[in-house]
């Protein structure tokens, strides 16, 4: 799975990390287990200290990082209150308090332990340059669509949107990224989960969007109002059966509802193509994300003139198609 969700860049870390003091190991018939030493330790040592334990345990990642070192930087940050701006010399260099050092090792010890994403424990992750609450209620962000909104959908966009719809949009991150982005738009953020609208009414209150922001419970499109959008974006759940048999315990700790798609991964993607004319206005254009189940929607739909992304930063498997295109060339 891409991980576009990403932390923003902590300079002066790279691949692999020394061992610094500061941190033991208890190793248990089973897994590896983080303690930490509880005295005086500077930002750096500490940084390092926990990607070796992380790197040891063989986790998996993807929740925002690709790499055990971007991951103990993002935990001691975010509780240690560092900015992601602060001068990195300043912050290395600073001393991490006591509390802070138990909180740290609590959540390191889950992370190892019970292999629950890192978003999930603190709460937080990141889109699109943005910071945004989550928990289990909701998938963790990390969709290829951060690029694609950063760029303001150029060049296909015809003309700048006026009304948006972010189908499926759990945390709301996609739905506020683009208000922001957009922000002359009224943008409509759907999903089918109570639970996900309650997530995504946190992020929306946060970043203030409440009189352009609208959260509407419906499955996909079917309790919406006849209406017309001149973008209609959508990251659906589309993870095959096979995949979904095959996740590992870190992705299991995502809700299946935003990640399973029956047996080709097209379940919503099918239904979104179905209906998405009758919401586009003339000029308007579909943007959707189906990842790894491209291979089954080329071949289900063979006419269909979908043009698939390319991106600067990794991610795969987005199309874009317009209200022309599916009128014409959707023949299952």
């Amino acid at each position: 799975m891409p991980s576009r969700g990403r932390i923003p860049v902590f300079p002066g870390f790279g691949a692999g990390c020394e061992r610094s003091g500061g941190a033991a190991q208890r190793n248990n018939s089973d897994s590896t287990v983080l303690v930490i030493d509880l005295r005086a330790m500077r930002v750096k040592p500490l940084i390092d200290d926990i990607a070796r334990r992380f790197a040891a345990a063989e986790l998996v990642y993807g929740h925002g990082t690709d790499n055990p070192l971007d991951e103990a930087a993002w935990l001691v940050y975010a509780v240690a209150g560092i900015d992601h701006s602060a001068d990195p010399a300043e912050a290395y260099a600073r001393a991490v308090d006591p509390r802070a050092l138990a909180e740290i090792e609590r959540l390191a010890e889950a992370r190892v332990t019970q292999r629950i994403p890192l978003a999930y424990l603190l709460r937080e992750a990141w889109f699109a340059g943005r910071r945004f609450f989550v928990d289990e209620r909701v998938l963790i962000p990390r969709s290829p669509f951060a690029e694609l909104i950063e760029d303001r959908f150029a060049p296909w966009l015809p003309r700048e949107p006026q009304r948006i719809l972010d189908l499926g949009t759990g945390s709301g991150c996609i739905a506020i990224a683009l208000a922001e982005v957009f922000p002359s738009a009224d943008v409509d953020a759907v999903d089918v989960s109570a639970d996900a609208l309650a997530v995504a009414a946190v992020n929306v209150a946060r970043y203030e969007l409440g009189e352009r922001l609208t959260l509407i419970e419906s499955d996909l499109f079917s309790g919406l109002e006849a209406q017309r959008y001149d973008l209609v974006a959508s990251n659906p759940p589309y993870v095959d059966q096979s995949d979904m048999e095959s996740l590992t315990v870190e992705f299991r700790h995502e809700p299946s509802l935003g990640l399973a798609a029956g047996d080709d991964g097209l379940s919503c993607v099918d239904r979104i193509l179905k209906d998405a004319s009758r919401f586009l206005a003339d000029d308007g254009i579909l943007v959707c994300e189906v990842g790894n189940s491209r291979p089954a929607l080329e071949a289900k739909y063979p006419h269909a003139p979908f043009v698939w992304l390319e991106f600067e930063h990794g991610g795969q498997g987005v199309f874009l198609i317009d209200r022309a295109g599916l009128d014409a060339g959707l023949t299952s």
